[in-house]
């Protein structure tokens, strides 16, 4: 059961997805920052300063206290409806899925130039090639 295992685990497909797992975790939280840092701020500037990410609903009541951000609702144990950070998420599908995309299609055109490349002649049959030498040497007499 042990050889099965080396053996499966070695294949060569399955380090490739290891190496793409890992690499997309990376890319993962590079989107993340991307999306966090970058984009959401200026977001919130165009929509009047308003941070993005603590863009809130309160579902249960305050008792007239503020309630400036998710973790203070949280401290407070109300429960929130979280639509900044549900657009956060959004937003960082749709980079993923494009850079996605754009690889993807990279890849297609690739594969593309490779079909279009002209075939190398085919070699003729061995007796076309001693007929054709026969004829040379009877051409030579």
């Amino acid at each position: 059961m042990f050889k099965e295992f080396k053996e499966f685990a070695i294949k060569g497909n399955m380090i490739d997805m290891a190496v793409g797992i890992v690499i997309g975790a990376a890319f993962g939280a590079i989107i993340a920052s991307l999306v966090d840092d970058v984009f959401m701020p200026l977001v919130g500037l165009l929509i009047g300063g308003l941070d993005f990410s603590n863009w809130f609903i309160l579902l249960g009541d305050a008792g007239g206290a503020s309630i400036p951000t998710i973790e203070a609702a949280k401290e407070a144990g109300i429960a929130t409806l979280n639509i900044g950070l549900f657009i956060n998420a959004i937003v960082k599908f749709l980079i993923i899925a494009f850079a996605l995309f754009m690889v993807v299609k990279g890849i297609n055109a690739m594969k593309r130039q490779e079909e279009e490349k002209p075939a190398p002649p085919a070699t003729p049959p061995a007796q076309e090639v001693l007929l054709g030498e026969i004829r040379d040497l009877l051409s030579k007499k």
